[in-house]
């Protein structure tokens, strides 16, 4: 127990002869100095190695102590052996943060990235990950019962079969007619019974972490998620791995024997694992978009795939070109641009799955903060992604007024035997000019126009978040956001603003209450959304939307505008429909008639992107952003300095990393003229500049 780290003792060697070659046996014990009998060593392995057998056999471990907090703990635990003095110097560069029941050490230089904004995104992971092991768990079940009946049923029916051909060749009596009746109720009850009962056990979900930084997000999964199994957590920089590594033994036995990290690419791993991970969760410093198609290969059959974007000036249209590039869609420019940019990701990771016979089946979809996180799950299925052209479509996007329409990509067509097949749809949907203002369509796409939410799903991760709310640090975020997406109408893809089409007409805005009212009285759904405060779904169509405008614009008359505007035009025409502004019983929804908050404001200044890892904070850098936002970043107030979990413009990997806005060393015209893509010079697979409202 006193042999220091990595130092061998080898016992006297013997011969073993259960082994067929006779090797010798020897045992190796690795501990930490232990100071006293209070601080047990950390751990004692005992090896059986040999020469032929290179990797060893653990038979014993012993737990330590977790988590550790003193110093001299510190010292023997994460830091090894020295003097206290040069303990001490070790430990003044460092901080420790806690994040639920994780505990980091981080370094105060920007070496690994760690942003505190990314809690949302963790918090949210965790809640679903739960409710996929209890799903996958109850599947499981349904699945072994369905074969058991099946099985069983088989069963008798040749028990039957055999009881009825002997009956039928003996003696038609009644008293051997009721004996053969005994013997097949006999023979039935014997079927259920278990020789024959499929038991298969579940095993325990494998987890994978393609950019792991910092580790803080496994160390969580571990800590707080039961019934997970191992943890394998990837980073292509050695420094992140270096820390990952240190994290791990500071908080512990429980995570110790949970989780691994290592040096790798995550792309070459996740193509040496194919099917290997029931979870598989991307979360880059930027685009996930070089990482998606070894993702959908390495997750199981109905496992998970949870996949963070932050690259949202791409997504949402400011470089449409890139967009194309990297995600194979052109995005359009609306108020529902961060709807449609989750929709432009699934479409994607549903283009790369298809290519080798898998579909994916979104479960939740959420933009916060700056960035978007989608969970889906991934399927087999040769047949099922013959159906993936009709969960896609182009979008029409005025450029008068707000209206958009969409056009499908294909259409079934029924065959014999009630069969159907595919055909291309049949188009356009819209004329050439907008009947509404008269203006010209603009097109993007394609994105997917299926739901992007499982609301089983999504009501599930509610309640089982209710129900352990001190577990969760942004239990107020997470619940606001999951309760406004489980009263979203999810057969309506995107949404339109309020405000947007009332300065469309150039009138005052009525309330909200008031037009959805007006909507449900009309005869047509219409919910909110999670991405805006002001956003509205609904499946009333434009002329619709646009007579609701025109009666209220009766009532609350406004100025002559350009007879040339689009609000002109719009109003020039009589409404078809008479608006019915009184108050409808549902026009508040569940949480407004609750009084539940839905939208939380920001908990501190500065919240949202932060600096890359590394990153030299330049005097042009404290120009544009000020010393405050500056000295928020560097030292922790608000923003973290290290190295990819959780990101500014995107958490969590520094394979991919758009910069900040305001934080370029030059223009940003200048940089996209010089790299001749709309991208960064010199920063690999970067994704434009991302912001918080695109």
């Amino acid at each position: 127990a006193t042999t220091p780290p990595g130092h061998h003792v080898y016992l006297p060697t013997f011969p073993f002869p259960s082994h067929p070659f006779r090797p010798c046996a020897a045992a190796s014990i690795f501990s930490a100095q232990a100071p006293d009998r209070a601080n047990p060593p950390s751990k004692i392995r005992l090896y059986l190695g040999s020469r032929l057998r290179r990797r060893p056999t653990v038979l014993h471990q012993v737990p330590r102590p977790s988590p550790v907090k003193s110093a001299q703990q510190i010292r023997h635990w994460v830091f090894g052996f020295g003097d206290m003095a040069e303990v001490d110097d070790k430990l003044k560069d460092y901080e420790i943060r806690k994040e639920g029941e994780a505990e980091i050490l981080l370094h105060k230089r920007n070496a690994v990235f760690y942003n505190p904004v990314q809690v949302h995104n963790r918090d949210m992971s965790i809640a679903v990950l739960r409710t996929f092991i209890a799903k996958r768990k109850e599947e499981h079940e349904a699945l072994v019962d369905k074969r058991n009946t099946s099985h069983g049923k088989d069963k008798l029916s040749e028990i039957s079969c055999q009881n009825g051909e002997d009956a039928s060749t003996g003696q038609q009596d009644e008293m051997e007619l009721n004996k053969a009746e005994v013997q097949i109720d006999d023979l039935s009850k014997e079927a259920t019974k278990p020789p024959w009962k499929v038991t298969r056990e579940l095993k325990p979900p494998l987890v994978l972490e393609a950019l792991a930084a910092t580790g803080l997000r496994s160390l969580r999964y571990a800590r707080e998620v039961e019934g997970l199994g191992k943890i394998v957590a990837l980073d292509n920089d050695k420094a992140s791995v270096e820390d990952c590594k240190r994290n791990i033994k500071f908080n512990g036995a429980s995570t110790t024997s949970k989780v691994e990290t290592y040096l790798v690419d995550a792309r070459i791993h996740m193509l040496m694992h194919p099917k290997e991970f029931d979870v598989v969760d991307l979360d880059p410093y930027g685009s996930p978009s070089i990482f998606l198609d070894s993702a959908v290969q390495a997750v199981a059959d109905g496992g998970l795939l949870m996949c963070t974007a932050t690259d949202m000036a791409v997504l949402c249209g400011a470089n449409g070109e890139v967009c194309y590039s990297k995600y194979g869609s052109f995005p359009t420019k609306g108020k529902y641009c961060h709807e449609m940019a989750l929709r432009i990701l699934l479409a994607s990771i549903e283009s790369h799955a298809n290519r080798y016979k898998r579909y994916i089946v979104p479960v939740l979809s959420v933009f916060m903060d700056f960035y978007i996180r989608v969970f889906v799950r991934v399927f087999t299925s040769a047949s099922e992604i013959k159906n993936t052209p009709l969960k896609l479509s182009y979008i029409y996007q005025c450029v008068g007024c707000d209206s958009f329409h969409l056009q499908c990509l294909a259409r079934t067509v029924p065959k014999k035997n009630n069969g159907v097949k595919h055909a291309p749809a049949f188009g356009p949907v819209v004329p050439q000019e907008c009947s509404d203002c008269g203006k010209k369509f603009n097109v993007g796409g394609p994105i997917w126009s299926a739901p992007i939410h499982d609301q089983n799903w999504v009501v599930s991760t509610l309640t089982g978040v209710k129900s352990m709310k001190d577990r969760y640090p942004a239990y107020d975020k997470i619940t606001s956001v999951l309760t406004t997406v489980s009263e979203e109408l999810d057969d309506i893809p995107l949404f339109f603003s309020l405000h947007n089409i009332a300065g469309t007409v150039k009138c005052t805005s009525p309330s909200l209450v008031m037009f959805r009212s007006a909507v449900l009285n009309a005869g047509y759904r219409i919910s909110s959304t999670h991405v805006n405060p002001l956003g509205v779904k609904s499946d009333a169509p434009w002329d619709v939307i646009w007579d609701i405008m025109r009666c209220w614009v009766k009532n609350h008359p406004i100025k002559e505008q350009a007879r040339d505007s689009p609000g002109t035009v719009i109003l020039s025409k009589s409404p078809k429909l008479e608006a019915d502004f009184s108050r409808a019983v549902a026009a508040l929804g569940k949480s407004g008639a609750k009084k539940t908050k839905r939208f939380l404001p920001n908990p501190e200044r500065h919240w949202g992107p932060k600096v890359r890892a590394g990153r030299k904070i330049t005097s042009k850098h404290v120009s544009l952003l000020g010393p405050d936002a500056i000295n928020a970043a560097v030292n922790g107030g608000g923003g973290g300095d290290c190295h990819r979990e959780g990101s500014g413009a995107a958490p969590d990997s520094s394979n991919t990393a758009p910069e900040p806005e305001g934080l370029e060393d030059e223009p940003s015209n200048k940089r996209q003229k010089a790299s001749g893509d709309g991208e960064p010079e010199g920063q690999k697979a970067s994704d434009g500049e991302p912001a918080s409202e695109a």
